[in-house]
């Protein structure tokens, strides 16, 4: 694994994010952590997923930029919600941990990990796949961009080869198995 979370990090940083909805999650540990201790950033433990976007539509309204940090089991949860977003026109940008990807250990992150995409873009989104770690935050700040002056809805696709390899035991390199 590589720096890619500082990388989002610092493009989160350029871009003025202020607010962070989250969804506990152990690949995006370290930058939910980077977040939690950044003074300029207020952030969010949700529930669930689609929480975020009410959230993030009332941070817009309020003259805050916000993201939305998820892992791809998330993402059927926020479909309806997405409405929100396509109808108000207001930003939206997402960062989307994979799974069901490469080294997937739980077949029942399999289905939405296989549909996250296109689940996503049936909604509207804009969807960017990522699997390099130096591409991270290039591609963030281009999203993030997309989202605060163009104006639309755009998820950043973090591939699973991005994260520790995770496991139902916890042992090893496979992290928490969340």
């Amino acid at each position: 694994m590589t720096d890619w979370p500082n990388h989002l990090f610092d493009a989160m940083r350029a871009c003025d994010v202020q607010q962070v909805a989250y969804v506990p999650d152990a690949g995006h540990q370290a930058l939910i952590d980077a977040c939690i201790t950044e003074t300029s950033m207020t952030t969010v433990p949700l529930t669930t997923e689609e929480e975020g976007i009410a959230l993030l539509a009332g941070a817009w309204l309020g003259g805050q930029r916000g993201v939305l940090l998820m892992q791809s089991s998330g993402v059927g949860n926020c479909i309806n919600m997405l409405s929100l977003t396509r109808t108000c026109r207001f930003p939206l940008a997402m960062f989307v941990t994979m799974r069901g990807q490469w080294h997937e250990f739980n077949p029942w992150q399999n289905p939405m990990g296989e549909t996250a995409a296109l689940a996503l873009e049936t909604a509207g989104v804009t969807t960017v796949d990522v699997s390099d770690p130096a591409d991270v935050g290039a591609q963030a700040r281009a999203a993030l961009h997309r989202a605060f002056v163009g104006g639309g809805a755009v998820a950043v696709l973090l591939n699973q080869r991005l994260t520790p390899v995770k496991t139902f035991s916890g042992s090893g390199s496979g992290g928490s198995g969340e």
